[in-house]
Parts: C-alpha cells; structure tokens; sequence
C-alpha cells in the first residue's frame, strides 16, 4: 500500500499530462484541425490496436528477440574493453584512438556492408545494434574506473584486496554509476538501431510493423504499433531503471 501511494504521488503530475495530451488530441481530430489520414481518431485507434493484437505480439517477440541477445553482446564487449581500458593508462593511449576513431563512424552508414557481408538479417541487425549501442557504455566504464578516488585503491591495498576481488569489490562498484549512466544510453541507442534495422531490412518486428503500414497509408494501424511500441520501450527502460536503482542502493538518492 505504502509503494501504491508513493507512485501515485511521484507520478500523479505526469499521470494528468498524459491525459491532458490524449484529451487535446482528440478534440483536434474530432473538430478536423488535424489531417484526418494522418491523425485518426482515438476510436480508430483503439479499434487497431485491439484487431492487431494478434500482429502485435509476434512481432515484439520477434524484436526481443534481436534485442536481447545485442543487448548482451554489447555489455560484454564495453566492459571487457572497458575494464583494462581503464585500468591500465599504456593500453588505454594505445587503442582509444583506434576505438574513438571506429565509434565515431554511424551505424547506419555500415549497414550496406552488414546485410552483405553478414550470413543473415538476424546476425546483420546484432551487429549493427552491437555497434550502435556498446560506445556509450564502453566510454562511461573507462571514465568511470579512470576517476576513482585513489583512497579507494589504499584501502584494497590494506585489505590485501587484488586480482578478481579487487575487480568486483573496488573497482566495479566504485565505476558503478558512471557505467550505468552509459548504459541507459546504449539501451536508447539499442532501440533506435533496432527500429531501423526493422524498418528497412526485416520482415517481422515492431518497427517493420509501423513501416509496413505507414507505406500501405494504413495510419491507424501505424499509430497502433507505433504507441504499442512506445509503451512497450517505456516498460523496459522502467525495468532497467529499477534495476539500476537496485545496483546503486547505497548510493544517495
């Protein structure tokens, strides 16, 4: 009960301009202000969410299932760049032009050489969400661990704290923040390269939804996946939030 009421007194305010949006949208299309194609009614698009339900979901599934797995290969290869990156000044002045260099090339150029190259969509769109999304938390890991307070380390050397240990006791928790913060980057980064790689190369997935539809001129059904697909991004990012809240609980709010 005690939850229940603090979210509500959180998000109350943004509860009222959610509604205030979706009540100005509605009389602007019931009075004709706005291109009747374009911008159906909220009854039209309610009728397409609920008779595309069906479409719907494969289609998320079909997305997660891109989704996670890039989103995990990328994780793995910022932090294993990242860590010794950060840890170890020789190596970082030898590779981070190189890496700056690569990450600052678009994704979206690379995608003619991807779908060529790369033995299938499925392993084309990882690459490019991959590539799209590690720079953020790669970057924060190594400016994390680079800026640790050096009484961090004194107090490991006391504790007789090396190897592994230190890596997870010290040196993780201590970059902790700096990397989430990179990571909630890289997720929105995952998600604009996901819908691209949808859109223009794929058959299956929300983003292929709502272009499959917006070229047919079915708006209704494109505004029903596109706000299914919205929501469906909030949860997640939600998700991550509390997970990220969980691993910095002894940080200050």
């Amino acid at each position: 009960m005690k939850k229940t009421t603090n979210f509500i007194k959180q998000y109350w305010i943004t509860a009222v301009l959610f509604v205030v949006l979706a009540a100005l949208y509605t009389h602007a299309t019931n009075v004709g202000a706005l291109d009747p194609v374009l911008f159906p009614t909220v009854e039209k698009i309610g009728n397409a969410i609920t008779g595309n339900i069906d479409l719907l979901a494969p289609n998320f599934v079909s997305s997660m299932a891109i989704l996670i797995p890039s989103l995990i290969i990328g994780c793995l290869v910022a932090l294993g760049l990242g860590i010794p990156m950060g840890l170890y000044g020789r190596f970082r002045k030898t590779i981070y032009p190189l890496i700056y260099a690569i990450s600052v090339i678009p994704a979206i150029l690379l995608s003619p050489f991807a779908l060529h190259m790369m033995p299938s969509f499925f392993s084309a769109s990882i690459f490019l969400i991959v590539y799209g999304s590690i720079w953020a938390t790669l970057f924060s890991t190594v400016n994390g661990i680079m800026t640790i307070d050096k009484r961090y380390f004194d107090n490991a050397d006391t504790l007789k704290l090396t190897g592994f240990k230190r890596l997870i006791h010290v040196i993780l928790p201590a970059a902790m923040p700096s990397i989430m913060s990179g990571m909630v980057t890289s997720l929105r980064g995952a998600f604009l390269m996901l819908c691209f790689a949808e859109m223009y190369g794929s058959q299956y997935g929300m983003g292929y939804f709502v272009k499959r539809n917006a070229d047919m001129g079915l708006f209704d059904n494109m505004w029903a996946g596109f706000i299914f697909m919205t929501i469906v991004l909030v949860i997640i990012m939600q998700l991550f939030e509390q997970f990220k809240n969980y691993v910095l609980r002894w940080t200050i709010d």
